[in-house]
């Protein structure tokens, strides 16, 4: 999943990048209020850590202007303003939620499983289709127990799918989620990484390319009804 942090910090921003992408994330920063409303606008984030106070246009002035431009990606804002007026406010702008300087890391990261599961309309951190199983919080999947052997990239992959189930992603689109701006990226490596995932399900006994069923013209389709994993008209 791809996240946007907005930190004007250069020790902070640094540490908040390296440990995101430790965790999974791939990650894109702005120092600045007019950097970010530039890259939120342009790209579909999955969600974006917000700085209250920025150098220029202010975090609250962003986050009133992309709500403004109809952009819905989860935000958490960060601060060091910690009064209750202060929260009001920083929520009443937009924000999903508010996280008070200094914080712990590891709360950081539970509240924005919090609003990436919520953006995708999942109450828990574990996706259950069938006997295919995703934990969000550990970053695993497992298929009736036992646990699939996937790459960062590939369990990133499959992620995206399973929180977006019959939606058609196009290979553009998985790129989008998948890699940040620094990232050499090339949409046709997508095929691979499919490809792999589909072999790696085919030998726990399920169907990779029922599952993920290509769709011409398009993209790719996760599909737990068509791969016998959920009953027609589940949810």
């Amino acid at each position: 999943m791809r996240l946007l942090v907005v930190e004007d910090n250069p020790a902070l921003q640094k540490s908040l990048r390296r440990g995101l992408a430790e965790e999974g994330f791939s990650v894109d920063v702005a120092q600045d209020g007019t950097e970010a409303l530039h890259l939120a606008g342009e790209i579909a984030y999955d969600g974006i850590l917000l700085d209250r106070m920025l150098p220029g246009l202010d975090g609250l002035s962003v986050l009133s202007r992309l709500r403004a431009q109809g952009v819905k990606t989860p935000v958490l804002m960060l601060t060091a303003l910690g009064e209750i007026h202060d929260r009001v406010a920083g929520l009443d702008s937009g924000a999903d939620d508010y996280l008070v300087k200094p914080f712990a890391f590891e709360e950081l990261l539970a509240r924005l499983r919090v609003l990436l599961r919520r953006g995708h309309g999942s109450a828990s951190n574990r996706i259950e289709l069938g006997p295919l199983l995703l934990d969000l919080a550990a970053r695993t999947a497992s298929v009736h127990g036992q646990r699939l052997d996937l790459t960062a990239r590939e369990y990133a992959l499959l992620q995206l799918f399973a929180l977006n189930p019959g939606k058609a992603l196009t290979r553009s689109e998985i790129v989008e989620h998948l890699y940040d701006e620094e990232s050499d990226r090339d949409s046709n490596v997508i095929d691979v990484f499919i490809a792999r995932l589909r072999k790696k399900l085919d030998a726990t006994g399920l169907s990779g390319a029922a599952l993920i069923r290509t769709q011409r013209g398009v993209g790719y389709v996760f599909d737990p009804v068509a791969a016998g994993l959920l009953a027609e008209g589940h949810g």
